[in-house]
């Protein structure tokens, strides 16, 4: 007869926690580092304190370093929005993004998803914050859901007209039009996937909360970026090494620690960005209580490497 015994669960962190990167970036462990930018490197209004900085003496140890954002605007936008905020564009070797990944897709049609899909699209995108280009796309905008092949999910101020401006709606008024799509099974691309933003330390609604929304509906959702793996293969691709000597730095569970998982590469997670609140930050810097992370990983179902409170050296 065997014995039986009982295994006490381990009460210590699945992570290793760090004050800032310089013991990390340091030990040169990985030769490619994938930053998300909103939460990590700035609030959408001005960088982080330290940000730049920590991204010069990153740089020095010879670390390649990619963005890696789930923002609907094309690559070229994100570089040029940086140099904006005051970052060096030299320091990254390129963005990827889940509007550059959407664009190029649509535009090769070489994947048998986008190779069946018609070219009459719904185009939900943005106003306030400007609309969003679809040339070069061969695409025809419609406002008649009747006249659709499918949605396409740049934004969540407004609704793109055929004329090429666009029309302000609210979020109810948009979901309005996704009742209608899904009950006429057209699929959505959204080209960004996340489901809020960090913006001045306020929480701004993105496409990814309509996506759910049309997922709910019963509708069919391409997720052209994080936590989906392709937008991390892409920065793989772009400097040339393997999920190994890669790490992932992201201030979302959901988004950034989950699409490190599920490429199979190590993430550090900034917690003072969209999760602060649930964690029960008010600071800049402040560190957060190891338990709370860890139960906040659990319910996201999304375990980080490190655990780092900013983005600082």
């Amino acid at each position: 007869m065997m014995a039986k015994c009982s295994v006490t669960p381990s009460t210590e962190p699945l992570f290793q926690n760090y004050n800032g990167l310089q013991h990390l970036a340091e030990t040169r462990r990985f030769k490619a580092w994938f930053l998300d930018q909103f939460g990590v490197l700035h609030d959408g209004k001005q960088p982080y304190p330290g940000a730049i900085s920590t991204l010069e003496k990153l740089a020095t140890t010879g670390a390649k370093m990619v963005i890696i954002s789930n923002s609907s605007r094309r690559a070229s936008m994100t570089i040029e929005r940086m140099k904006s905020l005051g970052f060096d564009p030299s320091l990254f070797v390129g963005a990827v993004t889940s509007g550059e990944l959407t664009h190029q897709y649509l535009q090769r049609r070489d994947d048998p998803w986008f190779t069946a899909l018609g070219r009459s699209c719904i185009h939900l995108t943005w106003s306030d914050r400007g609309a969003i280009s679809l040339e070069g796309l061969g695409l025809q905008v419609v406002e008649d859901v009747e006249e659709a092949d499918f949605i396409l999910a740049h934004g969540t101020e407004a609704l793109g007209l055929p004329s090429g401006s666009v029309c302000p709606m609210n979020l109810e008024d948009l979901e309005k039009i996704l009742e209608h799509c899904a009950s006429k099974k057209i699929p959505m691309v959204v080209a960004n996937p996340d489901f809020v933003t960090v913006e001045a330390r306020a929480l701004s609604i993105m496409p990814g909360t309509l996506a759910a929304k049309y997922e709910k509906l019963g509708g069919e959702v391409k997720w052209m970026g994080k936590p989906d793996k392709i937008i991390y293969e892409a920065a793989m691709a772009m400097v040339g090494v393997d999920a190994s000597d890669s790490i992932a730095v992201g201030d979302s569970l959901h988004h950034d620690i989950k699409g490190a998982n599920a490429a199979g590469i190590q993430s550090a997670f900034i917690t003072g960005g969209i999760h602060a609140t649930e964690l029960g930050l008010h600071s800049f810097g402040q560190v957060a209580d190891l338990s709370s992370v860890q139960a906040l990983s659990s319910k996201y179902d999304a375990y980080p490497t490190y655990v780092l409170p900013a983005f600082t050296w």
